[in-house]
């Protein structure tokens, strides 16, 4: 079993699978074993780790049992180590010191895990897994690292470009000149997608327009922009932060629309987009999906119902999705922090045979995923198949996306059911094979399968089970 955090195991990279055959078998290193240093340089996350283990037949300083040895790993031309460890950052992940209103960690159940209660601001985990970064915690060693090594894309959160509004926003006066980083970035060339969580009655509005303005002005080579509601749980205890009506929500589209056009007409892309949540919120159609760009910040919230749409249809491939706030949390390797989850691949995954199921079809999803789905199985002859909404009543308040869908809530809305249905799961509810709340599949009441979430998927397994039920 893994270490509960770094702070309480040996520093370095902790060990945790060989491949068989592997120059690491071969070399006698072991599952269990902490590697200190690799040719006397102490590498501080995988990144360092990668470029010194690529070397030719690198020296190790291996920790096993207290003991130190010294292990020289004889490699093939281009051949890899062929082990695993633990997590991506060995030293210490670069945590948050702002304390903003609107951060969703804040808003956690109580008695939930301790990997989803840490914050980070670390760019290294920007580049590896997509996270947000302020760059309040940012230095010039870090500028240095990220240029020396073209550590490219990063994501940085703006919310907004007046410099007291950001400073206000994140609660840390270094948030009024920390975009200054961003300047340096853009004018490397590192590509930077950026993010506006927007706050109603905060940063809205006029806020909103000025601040898509100032970024045409100052950044408009930012690769691209996500603009996305602020997230309000039932464990809330900002009084600023409330959810969005529909006619604010209206409104956020209709000002990203209006900066779509001024980023096209300028820099002959539209760089901002608006999350689905928005047109959800608002009761408004999706945009047409030529105007997504390639979904550049698919991953973000951005595009994920039009291009499911695409992938039920056949018209494109599947773009794996991040699942919402928490959809990188605890996957490998990420001790302690936030990476991307896994998944189940291209088919289905019976979690537990049952006994024979013709009752039909369920599939579980949220409500927000259930608006979603409609319409996409009704335009193509799926009216039998049930779409169950599961209410998030774990989180609470605004969540409803199904990324965030917990065993215990999912428990709920299964209890009672026919369990000669057959009900499909989203793997993307799950991480490590748990839910967020730590409940896995088989504890659910009824048999449930796991499946990609891909369109291409869903459509083949609703077209199989029609061919055997006719």
């Amino acid at each position: 079993m893994p270490p509960a955090s770094l702070t309480e195991a040996p520093p370095g990279a902790h060990v945790t699978a060989i491949t068989s055959g592997s120059a690491a078998e071969r070399a006698g290193i072991e599952v269990g074993d902490v590697i200190v240093s690799i040719d006397g340089r102490v590498p501080s996350d995988v990144l360092e780790y990668r470029w010194l283990v690529d070397e030719a037949d690198p020296e190790l300083e291996i920790l096993r049992g207290g003991i130190h040895h010294q292990i020289t790993v004889m490699k093939a031309p281009g051949e890899t180590l062929g082990l695993e460890v633990h997590s991506a950052v060995f030293d210490r992940v670069m945590t948050c010191d702002n304390h903003c209103e609107f951060c969703f960690i804040h808003q956690l159940p109580p008695g939930t895990r301790r990997s989803l209660h840490l914050k980070d601001d670390d760019y290294r985990l920007s580049f590896l897994y997509g996270n947000f970064t302020t760059l309040t915690r940012f230095t010039e060693m870090d500028l240095e690292r990220v240029l020396t090594e073209g550590l490219s894309p990063l994501h940085v959160s703006l919310h907004t470009t007046d410099p007291l509004e950001r400073a206000d926003m994140l609660r840390n006066r270094r948030g009024a000149v920390s975009l200054r980083w961003l300047r340096l970035l853009l004018d490397a060339g590192i590509e930077v997608h950026g993010q506006i969580v927007v706050c109603p009655g905060v940063n809205d509005g006029p806020i909103l327009h000025e601040t898509l303005t100032g970024v045409l002005d100052e950044f408009p080579d930012l690769a691209s922009i996500c603009v996305v509601p602020l997230g309000v749980s039932q464990f809330n205890r900002e009084s600023r932060m409330r959810p969005h009506t529909a006619a604010e929500a209206a409104a956020v589209v209709d000002t990203v629309h209006v900066a779509q056009q001024d980023f096209l007409a300028a820099t002959g892309r539209r760089v901002v987009f608006a999350a689905d949540e928005y047109y959800l919120l608002a009761g408004t159609s999706f945009p047409p999906t030529e105007t997504y760009e390639g979904f550049p910040m698919y991953e973000d919230g951005i595009g994920m119902a039009a291009s499911f749409a695409l992938e039920f249809s056949g018209e494109a491939e599947h773009r794996r999705a991040s699942g919402g706030f928490f959809a990188s949390v605890d996957g490998a390797p990420a001790e302690g922090y936030r990476a991307p989850r896994q998944s189940c691949g291209d088919a289905s995954v019976p979690v537990r045979l049952g006994p024979s199921r013709s009752a039909g079809i369920s599939i579980i999803t949220s409500t927000y995923g259930a608006a979603v789905l409609g319409p996409i199985l009704a335009d193509a002859g799926f009216d039998d198949v049930e779409i169950l909404a599961v209410r998030n009543d774990y989180f609470g308040g605004t969540t409803a996306v199904t990324g965030l869908l917990t065993g215990s809530d999912i428990a709920r809305t299964l209890a009672s059911r026919d369990p000669r249905r057959r009900y499909l799961l989203p793997d993307v509810c799950l991480s490590g094979g748990r839910f967020l709340d730590d409940l896995t599949p088989e504890e659910l009441p009824v048999l449930v399968e796991v499946i990609a979430t891909d369109g291409r998927v869903l459509r083949t397994i609703l077209e199989a089970d029609r061919e055997v039920r006719r």
